[in-house]
């Protein structure tokens, strides 16, 4: 996965965090929840991530077994 699209990812996070806490602090419900929405927009993009991640990682240890055995 690119490392782009992970910064991207932690930055939305990060970005719904702080609009939670915002809304928090002035009672703005809606923007508490946008917050909230965006934080889990991102945590499952950043799983996602870390399925591509997997999947490169057992492509490669396949590739290397099979070159092994050549």
């Amino acid at each position: 996965m690119a490392a782009g699209d992970k910064m991207k990812h932690k930055a939305e996070g990060a970005k719904g965090k702080a609009k939670e806490k915002t809304g928090e602090a002035t009672g703005n419900d809606q923007l508490r929840d946008e917050g909230r929405a965006d934080q889990a927009s991102a945590g499952v993009k950043r799983a996602g991530d870390k399925v591509g991640d997997a999947a490169e990682d057992a492509k490669d240890s396949v590739k290397k077994t099979l070159d092994k055995d050549k």
